[in-house]
């Protein structure tokens, strides 16, 4: 499951505490930014069960965590190639006819 619009402050041991009460919790992480260590606002958190994991996500979508309404999605596998698009650039630009 995909969990986002987490607070900063929430932790994987959080993460794995809400869904425990739902089922076995086989694994929970809180995504961190590579160049801060700051949690980026969501996580994963995958269950033995699959009924256990819909109920989980029926009743804890849109419930407010640490002041925040998170949301609770089944996740998505991960596209193959460059989400993001784009040419990795940055560089120049035109400006006024002139590089």
């Amino acid at each position: 499951m995909h969990v986002s619009n987490l607070s900063f402050n929430v932790q994987d041991e959080d993460l794995r505490g809400l869904f425990t009460p739902y089922g076995e919790v086989v694994s929970a992480k809180i995504i961190n930014d590579r160049a801060t260590g700051r949690s980026r606002g969501f996580g994963f958190v995958e269950m033995s069960d699959d009924n256990a994991a819909r109920k989980a996500i029926g009743e804890l979508n849109d419930t407010s965590i640490d002041g925040r309404n998170i949301k609770v999605t089944e996740a998505r596998p991960k596209e193959e190639g460059n989400s993001r698009g784009g040419n990795g650039g940055g560089g120049r630009y035109r400006d006024n006819n002139r590089w």
